[in-house]
């Protein structure tokens, strides 16, 4: 089995690598392909991931290559967790939409638009020479915003499905407040990417009891401590949002806080620059303790259970793989269209995911989904043919936007600061 990772020199892909070491009965990998145009960056990530496969016994061999046609070549699966733009540009991402007095952030609002409109084509682009060369290869994307990059990739034609870590976060995080094992908890996790609830938390299967209840009122403080959301909003909600709720919830307390502190980007460069001088130390053969910080935790679970569950072969019973996914929605929202993308919980086997049946959203959650969805239709048109028009418009539709002299002042700070991304600009 051929693995390949698009980005390959990010600081996350040791935590990754971590994953397939530790987890190679589940996905035995016989090579990992990292793939970066970045020579130096993979240079020190590729002999970091080298020495975790050799402490942990593993046998497979890996290979880092600038060469996109070679890297993915024959691939059974490939992960794309590429920054276009990098670090830099993530941090103008998260300060001229503040300029406006709209929150500043990598996936949500003005700063999420300009990153699909980086992505979009690049993502695209590399995901054709992937048809030509492993033409049978699942595409598990991690890159950010993960419901629209999906969405193009799917209206594209191609086998992919969209990964996010905020589920399988919160599974861990419920299981270490109950005292269970996380494979024991199961989430009502509905929505879309980075706009999801937890409406309920199961112990021990689908169906079983709801603990939702208890852990709210016995964990309610922790848990909306970590949210950033007062208590009583978890306690009027009745759900546990996501952290990217806070955007909505509390968008001017957000702003303000981000126009007197330094921008995530920012404290990420500092990270990664420390992070990538731990990784060129011969003697360091684990993930180091400061990764925990740069983000992604338990990106490495999913994204292995995702591949094992994809690449497992054909004819077996894959009842029981119920993961947390990016995938059409197809009827299971039935307020949106069936080729909308929505995460909730899917079965997930080599013929791809399909979503499990969803009880009604309620008036509350379902008017900000289809709001939403909305403004990524037109982020995604925006992304595949350009035109400031389009962006405009799109901006126009964000729940977080929605007034016209604002969006101007967005869509030409948004076309400014990306120029050179954008062609038709």
């Amino acid at each position: 089995m051929k693995l390949a990772v698009v980005g390959g020199g990010s600081t996350y892909t040791p935590e990754l690598v971590d994953g397939f070491a530790r987890l190679r009965d589940t996905l035995p990998v016989e090579e990992l392909a990292l793939i970066d145009p970045d020579a130096h960056r993979l240079d020190l990530v590729g002999g970091l991931a080298r020495r975790i496969f050799a402490k942990q016994g593993h046998p497979g061999r890996i290979v880092t290559t600038s060469d996109l046609a070679e890297g993915v070549e024959g691939a059974d699966a490939v992960l794309l967790q590429l920054r276009v733009g990098g670090q830099a540009a993530r941090n103008q991402d998260e300060t001229w939409p503040l300029e406006c007095g709209c929150v500043g952030q990598e996936t949500t609002g003005a700063g999420g638009l300009a990153k699909a409109m980086r992505t979009v084509p690049v993502v695209l682009d590399i995901v054709e020479q992937v048809r030509r060369l492993a033409p049978d290869a699942w595409i598990i994307d991690f890159t950010n915003p993960v419901g629209i990059v999906t969405r193009a990739l799917l209206q594209a034609g191609h086998r992919a499905v969209g990964l996010c870590n905020v589920a399988i976060g919160f599974q861990r995080r419920f299981a270490a407040r109950l005292g269970v094992a996380p494979e024991q908890v199961h989430l009502d996790h509905v929505g879309l990417n980075h706009l999801t609830w937890e409406r309920a938390v199961r112990i021990g299967g689908p169906g079983g009891e709801d603990v939702l209840p208890k852990l709210l009122s016995e964990h309610g403080d922790g848990i909306a401590a970590d949210l950033h959301l007062p208590r009583p909003v978890l306690d009027r909600l009745g759900v546990v949002p996501s952290y990217y709720l806070r955007y909505y919830y509390a968008h001017d307390e957000v702003v303000r806080e981000l126009q007197t502190s330094p921008s995530r980007a920012s404290q990420v460069a500092a990270m990664e620059k420390e992070l990538l001088e731990m990784y060129g130390d011969p003697a360091l053969d684990e993930k180091p303790a400061l990764l925990a910080r740069r983000g992604g935790a338990f990106y490495s679970e999913a994204a292995v259970a995702l591949a094992a569950s994809l690449l497992r072969p054909a004819g077996q019973d894959t009842a029981g793989d119920v993961q947390v996914v990016n995938t059409y929605n197809n009827g299971t929202l039935p307020f949106l269209a069936d080729d909308a993308v929505i995460e909730v919980p899917a079965t997930v086997g080599p013929q791809g995911a399909r979503p499990l049946p969803v009880r009604p959203l309620e008036p509350l959650f379902a008017g900000l989904v289809a709001h939403v969805t909305a403004y990524e239709d037109l982020a995604l048109d925006a992304a595949l043919r350009g035109g400031r028009d389009r962006v405009l418009t799109a901006l126009l539709a964000h729940p977080l936007v929605g007034q016209y002299d604002l969006a101007e002042q967005l869509t030409d700070r948004l076309v400014a600061h990306n120029r050179e991304h954008l062609a038709w600009a």
